[in-house]
């Protein structure tokens, strides 16, 4: 049944009664519109709710199957392309006799089904060749429908009432299909076919190929995705390819080219950065990474905040569009039906129907606690990196509205902790980056009462505030720099004396509204590494117990331990493995010099990247313990591709290297850099610094790691501790 796909809570998360592991899904996605098909090519919504083409989170078409006069073709091979922008189908006919009594045996034809996106259009060129030794009229089928459902049906909301699907306009080019949503915007899906058909409907485009033996046809059909009154005129399909890879080559240059002597590791890597490519889209204030397909290929501020720092040394002008997105989108006034404060920075943004008649409240929605404090985060590490004081001048208000927000809002109570408790009607319960209903709970499995401080956002919050304090310095507000470190000194004295638990040992998982702490081992601990915020001491018995069968599989550090009230390896949040989680983690360990255990953790998801398809990391998998011989346990409705799983690998080689890039200081520094045995060098190149550039080479050696400096241009000065 297609109910039993994909169940959601009124809080809106996905949960599964089914698995589409099974359907292993092929995905495309380019700026704002992006696609999930079959094996075949093909997009069929029963069952499989999450077919279809999409653009700002409505379906502009929900069925498009070829075959042959309603027979299906059988499937040969089925991939998309290294640069994962194109999906390449080769599919051969079964045995069958044409409507004109001509019968044609099993594997005498051959098609090549190829597809991309490109500018709110689908491409896709059928090209079909006869193998056989006469002349064939080949009834080849298309047929399509448009739903137009919003991605909020699909993922399970109920809506008491839908707009009009209007009628269908027929030529002999192609098909328009229509309908008028209750925001009163018309979508249009516009399908055009070359040549043109032979019989054409509302729902069907059929063609009778001659084909004579070895002779070879194609035929190009061009859906194009748009709104009223909207001009897109469609290019053709080898003009509309060629635009796609050169933006795509463009997009690929602005980051460092990394090599290593793994070639394992080098797919790993870059799957990764083409996953990272295809999640971009282009706005007036740069780039920015959407989260993930086919749930969240929307803006999400905390996603693409990590995303952002995770890459920062690799690719810093991520970083800068992020910024710049979201400063221009920064809440202005309280509006509790948005969960939206002055200064405090967005948490979501969808463009859809259901968005703007306000039926969800995500149109322009802020429920995250953390994406603030981690909105200031990336700004004062994007400076350090890249020396941008211009862009800091022009953030700075921003900046210091998100530090009043976290001062007032964000602390409504005074105790210098941020928390939070929703206002909005049908927002989110819980607003850290473990967003699911049940996970923020007590020792016992009861959920907790808000409002939430959470462990890692206090971490968050003293980072931003010590990085807050250097960007008043440069900016020569020196009064104001000493205010910002002396509320982080406090804090992080506050944070060890509320959040440490000497049975647990570690930092408990949140406070609540009593300030009762909430005894869980979590994955959340690992956070308080990456920000700084934990003592040594603390951090010594958190790295070790992270690194313990309780919470390491083997893929991983699971974000429970084994043993807590609600634990479970097939939970979203409560026992499952996500890659960034990890990432981060990775980057506390070396922060606090735990080199071999960060390497330990990027050794994990190395391996189990080798069990995945395209060497892709999802959203997330299953915390079971690593068996021998078997890949990690997919979770059944993870994001793939999702940018902040792809931006980990990023991450975790930076922290094992102890990787750090100073613009402001002109110096690249490495502090114990560690290498894996099975990664015996890696070699970056062109790493911007300032006014200058490095190229680096890392070996292992005996006793440790060597390091040669390949090429330098200007002032770059490279130190190793």
């Amino acid at each position: 049944m297609a109910e039993d796909i994909i169940q959601i809570q009124d809080q809106y998360y996905i949960r599964a009664s089914a698995s589409l592991v099974e359907a292993r899904p092929h995905v495309l996605k380019q700026d704002n519109c992006f696609a999930v098909f079959d094996r075949l090519g093909n997009m069929r919504p029963l069952g499989i709710r999450d077919h279809g083409l999409f653009r700002d989170d409505t379906r502009f078409l929900s069925r498009l199957v070829l075959d042959l006069q309603g027979k299906q073709f059988l499937l040969l091979s089925s991939e998309v392309r290294e640069d994962k922008d194109i999906l390449a189908v080769d599919l051969t006919n079964p045995e069958f006799t044409t409507s004109k009594g001509q019968f044609i045996g099993q594997d005498t034809l051959h098609v090549l089904r190829t597809t991309f996106l490109w500018n709110n259009v689908a491409y896709e060129r059928i090209r079909i060749h006869n193998y056989g030794s006469e002349l064939f009229q080949v009834p080849l089928s298309l047929r399509f429908e448009a739903d137009f459902a919003d991605m909020f049906e699909i993922r399970g909301i109920r809506r008491s009432q839908r707009g009009q699907l209007l009628p269908a306009q027929v030529s002999s080019e192609g098909v328009t299909l229509r309908y008028r949503g209750l925001d009163g915007v018309e979508r249009q899906t516009r399908i055009l076919f070359s040549p043109a058909p032979d019989v054409v409907s509302e729902k069907l485009a059929q063609w009778w190929v001659p084909l004579a033996p070895q002779e070879e046809r194609d035929l190009e059909v061009r859906v194009v995705c748009s709104y009223g009154g909207e001009e897109i005129p469609p290019l053709s399909y080898q003009e509309a390819l060629q635009a796609e890879r050169e933006q795509r080559a463009v997009l690929r240059s602005l980051a460092h080219r990394i090599d290593t002597g793994n070639a394992q590791f080098n797919e790993w890597l870059n799957a990764s950065r083409d996953d990272l490519v295809m999640m971009l889209a282009r706005t007036p204030y740069g780039l920015y990474p959407h989260a993930g397909v086919p749930w969240f290929a929307t803006v999400f501020g905390r996603d693409a905040l990590i995303t952002a720092l995770a890459t920062l040394w690799w690719f810093p002008d991520l970083a800068r569009g992020v910024l710049l997105y979201l400063a221009a989108h920064q809440a202005q006034e309280v509006d509790p039906s948005r969960d939206a404060e002055p200064g405090k920075i967005l948490h979501e943004q969808r463009y859809s129907e259901m968005a703007k008649t306000r039926e969800i409240p995500f149109g322009n929605y802020f429920g995250s606690i953390d994406a603030t404090p981690l909105f200031v985060v990336l700004a004062g590490r994007y400076v350090r990196r890249s020396g941008d004081l211009e862009l800091l001048r022009q953030l700075w208000p921003n900046i210091e509205a998100a530090l009043s927000w976290m001062d007032t809002y964000g602390d409504p109570d005074g105790d210098g902790f941020l928390e939070y408790a929703g206002k909005a009607r049908r927002g989110l319960r819980n607003q850290g980056w473990k967003d699911s209903e049940d996970a923020i709970f007590y020792a016992d499995g009861s959920l907790a009462e808000p409002p939430i401080a959470l462990c890692e956002v206090q971490g968050y919050a003293y980072e931003a505030k010590l990085l807050a304090a250097e960007m008043a310095e440069l900016l020569g507000q020196q009064e104001r720099a000493a205010q910002l470190r002396q509320q982080a000194e406090k804090l992080q004295q506050r944070f060890w004396e509320q959040f440490w638990c000497e049975e647990l040992g570690g930092y408990v998982l949140a406070l609540d509204g009593r300030k009762q702490p909430c005894r869980v081992r979590s994955s959340n601990m690992g956070h308080c590494l990456f920000s700084g915020i934990a003592h040594a001491q603390h951090a010594e018995r958190i790295a070790r117990q992270l690194l313990e069968p309780a919470f390491f599989s083997g893929w991983g550090i699971r974000t429970l331990a084994e043993g807590e009230g609600r634990y479970n390896p097939m939970s979203y949040h409560n026992g499952s493995i996500w890659p960034h989680d990890n990432a981060l983690i990775a980057a506390g360990l070396s922060r606090y010099g735990y080199k071999a255990e960060a390497a330990q953790v990027l050794t994990a998801l190395f391996d189990a990247s080798q069990f995945l398809e395209l060497r892709r990391l999802p959203e997330l998998f299953c915390g079971f313990r690593r068996r021998q011989r078997e890949g990690p346990t997919l979770y059944p409705v993870a994001c793939l591709p999702q940018s902040w799983a792809a931006a980990s690998v990023f991450l975790l080689l930076q922290a094992c290297l102890g990787l750090e890039i100073d613009g402001l200081a002109q110096q690249v520094r490495l502090t114990q850099p560690t290498l894996p045995l099975w990664l015996p060098h890696v070699t970056l190149e062109n790493i911007q610094v300032g006014r200058g550039s490095l190229d680096i080479g890392l070996y292992l050696q005996a006793g440790g790691v060597g390091i040669n400096v390949l090429r330098s241009t200007g002032d770059v000065e490279l130190t190793v501790r």
